[in-house]
């Protein structure tokens, strides 16, 4: 099976157009996809065993294993380590805001409980909560709970009447 024409453009583009055995560019060359680990030794059709190379190189290099690793290959490892670092770095910040989301939407909770204690936040309610604390600040939100739990003596009115308020401050914002 010949690789697929998306395929050889993501390996041409990765490697910026140019041969990673001699540097050579086209018009002066034409392009083509080599196999790091050759097909024939069982390399595979994967882009991290694709590199590019021009017509010459690649009928040179045939189908022998690279003893030395071109530059191109080099520098595209790095750039990988530095991606997979990076992504490692994001997912623990992702983590470390979710954890503070859950916090204040058990903030927001703890707050409700003060007036109702046998009541506790299924997941509509935390989700709307959420989606409070991507507009208004936590100290707004708190706020609004005590308001509306202080004018309504029953969870599901003083619920209502709370994400009214809320929704209140948040057109007032616009």
């Amino acid at each position: 099976m010949s690789l697929s024409k998306k395929l050889r453009f993501e390996v041409f583009k990765r490697d910026g157009f140019q041969c990673a055995y001699c540097g050579q560019t086209p018009p002066a060359v034409a392009l083509e996809v080599d196999h790091v680990d050759p097909k024939s030794k069982g390399g595979k059709d994967d882009i991290d065993n694709l590199i590019t190379a021009c017509f010459n190189c690649n009928r040179g290099k045939r189908d022998i294993p690279l003893n030395k690793i071109p530059n191109k290959i080099n520098d595209n490892f790095e750039i990988l380590k530095e991606k997979e670092e990076q992504l490692k770095e994001y997912r623990k910040y992702v983590l470390k805001v979710r954890k503070r989301i859950d916090s204040d939407v058990d903030l927001v909770e703890k707050q409700f409980q003060i007036y109702f204690e046998n009541h506790r936040f299924t997941d509509n309610p935390k989700l709307s909560v959420r989606r409070f604390l991507d507009i208004l600040d936590l100290h707004i939100i708190l706020d609004c709970m005590d308001m509306a739990c202080l004018r309504k003596d029953d969870p599901q009115q003083a619920w209502k009447y709370f994400c009214g308020i809320c929704w209140n401050k948040i057109k007032d914002r616009d």
